[in-house]
C-alpha cells in the first residue's frame, strides 16, 4: 500500500517508493561534498534511532541540535521525530545564557553538535547546569563522543521494532520545540505539531513549478522557514544541497546550478548590488545597453503588453542571460521570506528570468500563512493565503490568521497562548496589514517593538536596551533596525555624568550639541555599547548609533503617559539621522 504522508517522517518512506535517488541530500563540508542517496540516507537515519532507544529515548524524550546546515542536521531530524522524541533546534550564534535557558526549559538530555567550537560552548553550560547530559558530535572532536557510535549500537537493539514506535505516532503530536525571542527577552518555546508541517508544505506546494529537481539551501535550518522549505523539496522530488558557507555561495551555486533556493531580501539585495557595480564599470555602448535593461526591468508587470516583452526580450538575451548565469544559470523560482523584500527588487528579478515569490509567515505558524506564485503574485504584498489557512484584519489592524498551520501552543505557557490565539482560534501575529484586491496581503507595519533585521532575524530591543542603561552615561536609549542589516540606537546622554567625565579627561565641556560630536565622547560611547553587547547574540548587537542633544519627553510626543517610548514617533524624528547611520557605515565598507 503506497504511503501517504501525514507526518514528517512519511516522507522517508514515500520517496524511497515514489524517487528513489542517487544524490537525495548531500553537503560540502570542508571544501568536500557529501552526497547520500535515499536508500543511505534512511538507512543511516534508522540505525540512528536504534542508538537513540538504546539511550533511552522515545516518545516525549528532548533532543537538540546544534549545527549549520549539513546532512547530519537532516539524519537527526528523522531519527528523533520518528521515534516520538521532540527535536529542538539550536541556533549555532546562541548566546550562552539562551542555550542554558532552553536546555533547562525543555528539559534537554541529548545534543548533537556539529564541531569542536560548538561541543565546548555546550560543555560549558551543560557542566554548569550539573545534569547528564550527553553530547554527539558530528566532525570528530578529541575527548568527545562521535554521533556515529551510536549508529554501531545497533546489534545490541536487534529486538527493537522501529515501526512499533512510528506507529505511535499521530499526526497532532510535537514534531519540534522552536524557542524564539520573546519581547521580555525570554525565549518562548513554540510547539508544532507535524501536522502543521504536513499541512504547510503540501499546501505551499504551489509556489514550485514543473521542472524543478535541485535545490540550494543557505538558510539555516534552525529557523522554522528554511526547515519547511528542505521539507518540501523532500516531498516534491528535490534533491537537497548544502552550501559550505555564506563565503563560498558563489562557487556553491556554480557546481551545484540549482533550479530553486529560499533566501532572505538582504542576499538579493547583495547580488544585485554586484551586478550594479559591474553595471557602473562598463563604457560606451555597453553601459548604456546595461542601464536601458534595468530600466525596463523596473517597469516589469504582468499587464504589460506585447511591446514591452519584446524589448524585454532583447535585454534578457543582452544583459539579464549573464545575471541567470552568475546564479548558475538554471533557475526557476526563489522563494523569499523573513524580511520585506523591495517591489522593485522583485520587478526587477522577474524581468531577469528569475522570479521571485515573498511570502509572510512566522514560527508560530510553522511558517507559512501567504505567498506569492505563479499565477498569483501581487508586487508589493506577501501574497495570498495558501490553502486551509484564513486570514482577517483586526479592527486595530492586526493581522490574524486562523487554520492548520497554528501552533499547538507556547511550551507549558498557557498564559503566552491565550494571549496570542483568541478564544476563536484566531492566532495574533502583531503585525499590521491590509488586504488588497480581495486576497493579497500587504504588510504596513509591526505592533510590536520586537523587529527583524534584513537577514530575516529577530531582535527584542528592550533587553538590549536594559542592559546599556547599566551605564551612568547613558539616559535614554532607543534601538531600531527593522529591515536594516544590523540594529542601531540613538542615545540621549546622562549630560551631567557626561560633563564629570569630561573634566576628568581634561575635555572642554561648552554646549550639548558640541560634545555630542567630541570623538572621545563618540568613543567612549562606542566602548559602552561593544562592552554592554558581550552577552547577546552577535545579530543582536548594536553596530552603530548615534548621540541626541535633547531628552525625549510626553511633551515633546516621543514618550506615552506611561514614559514609553513612542518608537515610530522618534523614528520619524529621526529619520535623516538614521539614514545617515547605515549610508556611513555602507561608505565605511565600500571604503
Amino acid at each position: 500500500m503506497a504511503v501517504t504522508v501525514t507526518r514528517v517522517f512519511d516522507l522517508l518512506q514515500y520517496n524511497l517508493e515514489k524517487f528513489p535517488k542517487e544524490e537525495f541530500i548531500s553537503g560540502k563540508i570542508n571544501g568536500e561534498w557529501q552526497k547520500y542517496s535515499t536508500t543511505q540516507f534512511c538507512e543511516t537515519v534508522d540505525a540512528l534511532s536504534h542508538g537513540l532507544i538504546g539511550l533511552g529515548i522515545g516518545k516525549g524524550s528532548r533532543v537538540a541540535v546544534m549545527s549549520p546546515n549539513r546532512p547530519e542536521w537532516n539524519i537527526t531530524d528523522f531519527a528523533i521525530m520518528q521515534i516520538g522524541a521532540y527535536q529542538i533546534p539550536l541556533y549555532p550564534t546562541l548566546a550562552e545564557h539562551d542555550i542554558k535557558f532552553i536546555i533547562e526549559n525543555a528539559e534537554v538530555t541529548v545534543i548533537f553538535a556539529a564541531d569542536e567550537a560548538l561541543y565546548k560552548k555546550l560543555k560549558t553550560v551543560c557542566d554548569e547546569l550539573g545534569s547528564a547530559i550527553k553530547i554527539y558530535t558530528f566532525n570528530e572532536v578529541p575527548g568527545a563522543e562521535h554521533w556515529k557510535s551510536l549508529l554501531d549500537s545497533d546489534a545490541a537493539n536487534g529486538t527493537i521494532h522501529l515501526s512499533t514506535y512510528r506507529a505511535a505516532i499521530t499526526p497532532d503530536d510535537i514534531l519540534t520545540l522552536i524557542y524564539t525571542s520573546g519581547t521580555t527577552g525570554t525565549p518562548k518555546g513554540v510547539m508544532l505539531t507535524h501536522d502543521n508541517l504536513v499541512q504547510n508544505f503540501v499546501n505551499s506546494a504551489v509556489v514550485l513549478p514543473e521542472g524543478i529537481k535541485k535545490g540550494l539551501s543557505f538558510l539555516p535550518l534552525s529557523h522554522i522557514f528554511e526547515r519547511m522549505i528542505v521539507y518540501l523539496y523532500i516531498f516534491t522530488d528535490i534533491s537537497v544541497y548544502y552550501a559550505e558557507s555564506m563565503e563560498t555561495i558563489v562557487a556553491d551555486i556554480q557546481y551545484v546550478k540549482p533550479n530553486a533556493f529560499s533566501t532572505v531580501p538582504r542576499l538579493l539585495e547583495k547580488v544585485y548590488d554586484k551586478i550594479m557595480e559591474k553595471g557602473k564599470a562598463l563604457t560606451g555602448i555597453k553601459k548604456g545597453i546595461f542601464f536601458w535593461s534595468v530600466a525596463l526591468a523596473e517597469k516589469f508587470d504582468f499587464s504589460n503588453g506585447w511591446f514591452y516583452h519584446f524589448k524585454l526580450g532583447i535585454a534578457r538575451k543582452l544583459v539579464f542571460k549573464k545575471w541567470r548565469a552568475a546564479l548558475g544559470g538554471e533557475i526557476i523560482v526563489i522563494v523569499s521570506g523573513g524580511a520585506a523584500l523591495n517591489p522593485r527588487l522583485a520587478r526587477i528579478f522577474w524581468a531577469a528570468g528569475m522570479p521571485v515569490f515573498e511570502g509572510y509567515g512566522l514560527t508560530e505558524t510553522s511558517p507559512v500563512i501567504t505567498v506569492n506564485h505563479f499565477g498569483s503574485t501581487m508586487f508589493g504584498t506577501v501574497g495570498a493565503a495558501i490553502d486551509g489557512v484564513e486570514i482577517k484584519i483586526a479592527e486595530d489592524g492586526e493581522v490574524l490568521t486562523r487554520g492548520h498551520h497554528v501552533m499547538k501552543g507556547y511550551y507549558n505557557r498557557p498564559d503566552l497562548t491565550a494571549e496570542s490565539i483568541d478564544s476563536e482560534g484566531w492566532f495574533h501575529t502583531g503585525d499590521i496589514g491590509e488586504i488588497k484586491e480581495g486576497k493579497f496581503l500587504k504588510i504596513t507595519d509591526r505592533k510590536k517593538e520586537i523587529f527583524k533585521t534584513a537577514g530575516g532575524k529577530y531582535v527584542a530591543p528592550q533587553p538590549l536596551e536594559n542592559k546599556f542603561k547599566e551605564s551612568v552615561l547613558i539616559e535614554q536609549i532607543m534601538v531600531f533596525g527593522e529591515n536594516r542589516k544590523f540594529p542601531a540606537a540613538l542615545i540621549v546622554p546622562n549630560f551631567e555624568a557626561l560633563k564629570a567625565w569630561c573634566a576628568k579627561k581634561g575635555i572642554s565641556y561648552t554646549t550639548k550639541e558640541e560634545i555630542i560630536k567630541n570623538s572621545q565622547v563618540l568613543e567612549k560611547y562606542n566602548q559602552i555599547l561593544e562592552y554592554s553587547s558581550k552577552e547577546f547574540g552577535q545579530w543582536e548587537k548594536v553596530k552603530r548609533f548615534a548621540l541626541l542633544p535633547k531628552e525625549w519627553s510626553i511633551d515633546g510626543g516621543e514618550l506615552t503617559p506611561k514614559l514609553s517610548f513612542k518608537r515610530k514617533v522618534i523614528l520619524e524624528k529621526n529619520a535623516g539621522l538614521i539614514d545617515q547611520i547605515y549610508v556611513e557605515a555602507e561608505n565605511y565598507h565600500k571604503g
